[in-house]
């Protein structure tokens, strides 16, 4: 008795075991499909993300717009996605937390200051107060704080 022959049969050459494995090597290199394909992120998602980072419920809405623009333009808003989305980017974690905390651009070419007064650092560092920012009126300085 004869063995039935398949009607298709899986007919691997050389060339396209080479192939296959050149493009899967390519996709693990290019981390593909990884977090590259996060959605980009909102304010308020930016803000949730924020918190958890920081520690801090009261984070303004506005600065988080102007952060997340300026994530933006250096190509980062997906990154910020899919860690918002639980991928783990200690770096960039530690980035966001840098930036709520000096109150400048997360953009290194960037000069802005996204916030000065309200910078988080002012919060950390309660013994002083943002240069050029009033304390109080004339002689305040010469009374121990409050509290």
């Amino acid at each position: 008795m004869t063995q039935p022959t398949p009607s298709h049969s899986l007919h691997a050459t050389r060339r396209s075991i080479l192939v296959g494995g050149s493009a899967l090597a390519v996709a693990s290199f290019a981390g593909w499909p990884g977090h590259a394909s996060a959605a980009a992120i909102d304010t308020d998602a930016f803000i949730k993300l924020s918190q958890e980072l920081t520690g801090k419920s009261d984070l303004d809405a506005d600065y988080a717009s102007r952060m997340i623009k300026a994530y933006e333009m250096i190509g980062k808003s997906d990154d910020i996605a899919a860690l918002a989305d639980g991928y783990e980017d200690p770096q960039l974690a530690n980035e966001i937390v840098a930036a709520w905390y000096s109150g400048l651009s997360p953009d290194p070419e960037s000069n802005e200051v996204i916030t000065y007064t309200d910078a988080l650092m002012w919060e950390a560092m309660s013994f002083t107060k943002p240069m050029g920012y009033c304390g109080g009126e004339m002689g305040y300085w010469a009374e121990p704080p409050a509290g």
